[in-house]
């Protein structure tokens, strides 16, 4: 039979060679001493059952090679999963650098955030809730005092002259709210928002909880608030040392947060027993 380089013209050398190339590279050529159909196989791209044993190398070569290639993609989806953990735990580490030597950070707990408020390591974020932090314990350490003062101590003298309710008849804790009237509770509101908007004024530019005045007049009807809240007019002046200023700094926040737990557990045993330090003895809905 002739081949295709057989029956081009005579004068297409070139040609005639490009086939021959190609049937060597593409095609198996014809070895004499092998059967009909083993040279068949071969022709098919099929291997003959004489060489098993080549085909048992080609399969242990391919074993390697997929173990390699399943190797190398576990190692790049732990690499992935490990840069993910990283990136999982950076904004934890910003909020730690940002503010971890920040006031309140105090021993045994240190850097305390469970709640990841802080895990954005927003600094804006961070003012706003220092300055509240610092309002809720101011108010809650005057709370408490309101509760246990007076047990000892009332002022003389009528609440409310209009109704004759004397301030010996006010009891002390929640029971207080349904005796004031309801005009002492409205005066009681706009006395908050006077001093809010207006007698103690937070300062944006100024450091969380330094509290000024906002009045009408600029510097020369306004002033800021000392050490123990003393007014500047009456001579209450910042500490200036550093280290002493940061110590009574700590010593505001570590004392407010233990009134807010302080005053939600009076709030609660007032609530339950009808005294903020009353027998749990009363309390018999258990």
């Amino acid at each position: 039979a002739k081949t295709r380089s057989d029956s081009l013209p005579a004068g297409s050398e070139a040609a005639r060679k490009t086939m021959s190339a190609m049937q060597v590279a593409f095609v198996p050529s014809i070895q004499p001493g092998l059967s009909a159909a083993v040279q068949q196989h071969s022709l098919r791209g099929q291997a003959p059952a004489a060489s098993a044993p080549l085909a048992s190398n080609l399969g242990s070569v391919g074993s390697v090679g997929t173990a390699i290639v399943g190797a190398a993609c576990g190692f790049a989806a732990l690499r992935q999963l490990q840069s993910k953990a990283v990136r999982a735990s950076l904004p934890s580490r910003v909020a730690l650098c940002a503010f971890e030597n920040e006031l309140g950070v105090q021993a045994p707990v240190g850097f305390w955030d469970p709640a990841g408020f802080t895990s954005d390591g927003d600094q804006l974020d961070f003012y706003r809730r220092r300055r509240i932090e610092l309002k809720h314990g101011r108010v809650s350490m005057l709370a408490c005092l309101g509760y246990i003062v007076p047990e000892f101590v009332k002022f003389p003298g009528y609440l409310s002259p209009s109704t004759g309710l004397k301030f010996a008849d006010v009891p002390t804790g929640l029971a207080a709210t349904t005796k004031v009237p309801a005009v002492g509770w409205a005066q009681y509101t706009i006395f908050c928002g006077i001093l809010e908007l207006f007698a103690m004024h937070q300062d944006p530019d100024k450091p969380p909880g330094k509290l000024g005045t906002r009045f009408f007049g600029e510097e020369n009807t306004n002033y800021e608030y000392g050490f123990l809240g003393i007014p500047g007019y009456l001579g209450g002046a910042p500490i200036q040392d550093p280290e002493i200023k940061k110590t009574k700094l700590n010593a505001e926040l570590a004392n407010g947060r233990l009134a807010m737990m302080a005053i939600i557990g009076m709030f609660f045993q007032d609530g339950l027993t009808g005294s903020a330090w009353g027998d749990w003895a009363n309390y018999t809905s258990s």
